[in-house]
């Protein structure tokens, strides 16, 4: 009965394991956190972000996220090739309230919003590139 145990405790962990990568850093499409997704300039006080003018790239990341670098590096070639885009990388740390206001659960997470300022999706984890360039297409 031991072994048997062990084998589903394993194969159970595997299967979390598997399903925890295969979400991780897909870009979800927005949900309403108080029944609206709009993130103002307001809801991203005390910062001054600007909008893009076809969408924005809103990464929240963390100094000892190897992730976070990355998808930094990803986020900025995205907006340099679309023009109207705009990527800010906000340091999670020194904006905690913020963070917990917008429901940011790990680092790193990218909020997209469109040119006003609603959110259309929303990553955990390093996005794809393919996801994000799926949703900048979506905004054209």
């Amino acid at each position: 009965m031991g072994a048997l145990g062990l084998g589903l405790l394993l194969a159970a962990t595997l299967i979390f394991g598997f399903l925890y990568r295969a979400k991780r850093g897909r870009v979800h499409p927005a949900k309403p956190l108080t029944g609206e997704a709009v993130v103002n300039p307001l809801d991203l006080s005390p910062l001054t972000v600007e909008l893009g003018s076809r969408g924005s790239f809103i990464q929240f990341s963390s100094a000892f996220c190897t992730p976070c670098r990355a998808t930094r590096l990803l986020l900025e070639g995205v907006a340099a090739t679309n023009p109207g885009f705009i990527h800010h990388d906000i340091d999670a740390e020194a904006h905690l309230e913020l963070v917990r206001r917008l429901h940011i659960l790990s680092t790193p997470t990218t909020i997209i919003l469109d040119r006003n300022g609603v959110e259309v999706g929303r990553a955990s984890g390093a996005p794809k590139r393919d996801d994000i360039e799926r949703v900048v297409a979506s905004l054209r």
